[in-house]
Formats: C-alpha cells, structure tokens, sequence
C-alpha cells in the first residue's frame, strides 16, 4: 500500500495517509509519457510560419531582358524561385499543428507521471499553503522549507496571493489541480500536493468522479 507523510508549510510531519494504488502506483509506461508531452507541444505551437510563393511576392511583372541574343540564360520572371528576392518553393505556410490524442491515453499518462514522481520520491504533501499577501520571498521561503525549489506546486482553488508570489521564480509554478499535466509534472524535480488537490486528482484519476 503506498503512504505518503503530510506536511505543515514548515515541513514538520503532522499526518500520513494512504495514495490509491490505481493512481500512484499503476506500471510506469514511458511511451505514454512521450505521446502525451508530443501532443502537448503539438498543440501549443502557434503555426505562424509563412513564407511566399512566386505568386505573392511584388514585382515580376516585366520579363527581365529578351528571350534570345543576349547571351544569358532565358528569364520569365525576376521573382521566379531560382532568383535572389523571388518566391519560395513548398516553404511553410500558417497550419494548425494540434491534433487528438484519446481520452484514456491522456489519463493514463497522467497516472504514470504521477506514479513516476512518487517512486522517485519526489512528491511532497503539504495541509495547506497560504500567504498573507502577495510575496515572492515568504513563498520562495517555505519552498525553501520544504526542500522543493524546482518545484510544480499543484493548489487546488483559486488563489491569487500564491500564483502571483510564484510568477518570478524561475524553477516553479503554480497550477491549479484541474490544469495538472504531463509536461510540467515531468518539466520539475519536485512536485508539491496540497491535501485538497491530491483529493480531487486522486477522485479523479481514480473514476470516482
């Protein structure tokens, strides 16, 4: 069965509780992982690049000089392809790079993060992280305390005076728990709980909800 301490924001033990196998302690499959972080990437690339074709570029209008007598190679168009400043043949052009991938592959790579994590010991359960006021310090100070610089810290409300605390530090962030995901589990060496968001992601993952 796995168990797992639960911390005060000062990293002092106060609790345990048990981690539902189906979710922490479910096969790791690496080619999961990869799928999920791919279509992740995918989806975030915004598909911008463009480039022109003869058709689009300025100017060409006029055949450059004479077809025969000149002694030079025969020229249409001084935007053909060929030319400095002409059209670009099969560049890219804006397109939509974001696909689906299924539902249940979603979820399970989610569960194999999560179960990753936990075998390295790299999940931290804390009661509950709270802040006086926006302040990058005191926050970076039970990071600190908790031994979880590089850290994801998954909260599981809304709470502005902890996102904004986190926003400029550069090895943590701060999601809520229904925007959990593969790539930033992965992405730091920590991951920190609060018990209210291990609740929700575990009745979750677990079908429970």
């Amino acid at each position: 069965m796995a168990r797992i301490d639960i911390v005060d924001m000062e990293n002092k033990k106060i609790g345990e509780r048990e981690l539902k196998e189906e979710v922490f302690s479910v096969p790791v499959r690496e080619h999961l992982l990869w799928e999920a972080v791919k279509w992740q990437m995918a989806c975030r690339r915004r598909g911008t690049a463009s480039t022109k074709t003869r058709g689009e570029v300025s100017g060409g209008g006029a055949k450059p000089w004479r077809q025969k007598g000149t002694g030079r190679a025969r020229a249409g168009s001084i935007r053909s392809p060929l030319w400095r400043g002409g059209g670009v043949v099969f560049g890219p052009h804006p397109r939509d790079y974001s696909y689906k991938l299924p539902k249940s592959a979603r979820r399970e790579a989610l569960k194999s993060a999560l179960a990753l994590k936990y075998k390295e010991g790299a999940v931290k359960v804390v009661k509950d992280i709270t802040l006086p006021e926006i302040k990058t310090k005191r926050f970076l100070e039970i990071l600190k305390g908790l031994d979880a610089v590089n850290s994801l810290v998954v909260i599981d409300r809304k709470d502005e005076r902890i996102e904004k605390s986190a926003r400029n530090l550069p090895f943590t962030k701060v999601i809520r728990c229904e925007g959990l995901n593969v790539y930033d589990i992965l992405r730091y060496e920590n991951l920190v709980l609060t018990e209210g968001s291990l609740e929700k992601i575990e009745g979750v993952l677990a079908g429970n909800e």
